[in-house]
């Protein structure tokens, strides 16, 4: 969903203010854009004030969190081959996009109704989903030759559904910070999604509320629980609860079906009874916030070599999709090496090594035009921003 300027020391990197009015998971929106994050530590912003830095665990945590989509996407078709493949895809299914919605839902608590947000809102989410939706549409009729796909906006198609819900839960903020209960209200709505087939699949809803409580978490959170999941001690003890999720993983994937973990179906739409609805729901959110919390412990805290990818997360995430549907399309899965030990090791190389490439500088200066559009023509001047333009030219 831009390099972080911490030095290499085991200094604990301080998070972001609460009013960064950054975008969402995957988002390529923030404060500072990425040629802004290259300039010298303490450079100043226009006015003379420090510019804001970004923190360097949040930008690695996104990166190392769409690594993990990609890889998910990757073993999908190996699953029914190896045991052991199935088993990690179904861990790292269990708390991959959660961990993206809930620092999504951190970076939204400053979120309002105000002008240069809701452009922001439309530019950097609206307009990629439009445009992605449509080319992803294209690209499936005419490219992999599906004659029957139709271009939808009101049926998200493979990954933009996220931009959707990202919209949806942006946009509903200020009502979450305006009631006394937002994270059980929020469970209720999921809980009534997993339990009402009649929603359909009209903007992806089932997803929209089933992953909705863990972008209110996200909201209700604070720099210091935060801090707390990446002591020493959370550390060690993820060692044993990971080692138990693998364990657990090992027995449950071929007994489980993979789709409670997509949560776009109810209960009833996967052939259980509605009341199973609930208790997956529930279950899953709680194993979901146990992984996830293992998953930041581990985050690196300081600058690393990839900790500039993660300004480019949604690049990564929505162009690496067209090689994945490509790839089933054209069963470059099917070849007996593939399938194999060592085949299933390259799988996961290639893999990271293309979600890494699609989150460098050079594509978001490539594809900036479909993902940060400026839009100038689109909007009207915000009065507040000309009178400050005309104080500073006064000055």
């Amino acid at each position: 969903m831009t390099n972080s300027l911490r030095p290499h020391h085991h200094h604990r990197s301080p998070l972001p203010p609460v009013q960064q009015p950054t975008g969402g998971v995957p988002s390529p929106r923030s404060p500072q854009t990425p040629a802004a994050a290259t300039n010298a530590v303490g450079a100043a912003a226009p006015g003379g004030k420090p510019a804001k830095q970004r923190d360097a665990f949040f930008d690695n945590a996104k990166y190392l969190a769409i690594v993990l989509v990609a890889l998910g996407h990757a073993w999908e078709p190996l699953k029914g081959q190896s045991r052991f493949v199935e088993t990690l895809y179904t861990i790292v299914y269990t708390f991959h996009m959660p961990a993206f919605i809930i620092i999504s839902g951190y970076f939204s608590r400053s979120f309002d109704m105000r002008p240069d947000r809701l452009k922001r809102l439309v530019t950097g989410v609206v307009v990629p989903y439009v445009l992605f939706e449509t080319a992803y549409s294209l690209f499936n009729r005419l490219v992999l030759g599906n004659s029957d796909q139709a271009i939808s906006l009101l049926d998200p198609w493979y990954l933009t559904w996220f931009l959707v819900a990202l919209f949806a839960w942006r946009l509903t903020t200020p009502l979450w910070k305006l009631v006394r209960w937002p994270l059980p209200l929020a469970l209720c709505l999921a809980l009534l999604a997993s339990v009402s087939p009649e929603i359909g699949d009209d903007l992806d809803l089932q997803r929209v509320l089933q992953f909705l409580p863990f972008f209110v978490l996200g909201l209700c959170m604070k720099p210091e629980h935060f801090q707390m999941v990446r002591r020493r001690e959370v550390r060690l003890l993820s060692v044993p609860v990971l080692a138990m999720a693998l364990v657990v993983g090992y027995w449950a994937a071929p007994r489980m079906n993979a789709a409670w973990f997509y949560h776009r179906d109810s209960a009833q739409e996967l052939g259980a009874p509605w009341w199973a609805g609930a208790v997956m729901t529930l279950a899953l959110f709680g194993c979901s916030l146990v992984l996830t919390a293992c998953f930041f412990a581990w985050v690196p805290r300081r600058t690393m070599w990839f900790t500039a990818l993660g300004a480019g997360t949604l690049y990564g995430y929505l162009l690496h999709g067209f090689v994945v549907r490509a790839s089933r399309t054209w069963n470059w899965f099917d070849h007996g090496w593939v399938q194999t030990p060592l085949g299933e090791v390259l799988v996961t190389v290639v893999a990271a090594a293309l979600v890494t490439v699609l989150c460098t500088l050079p594509v978001q200066r490539m594809f900036r035009f479909a993902m940060e559009p400026r839009m100038t023509w689109a909007f009207k001047r915000d009065a507040a921003e000309i009178a400050r333009e005309r104080a500073k030219a006064d000055a």
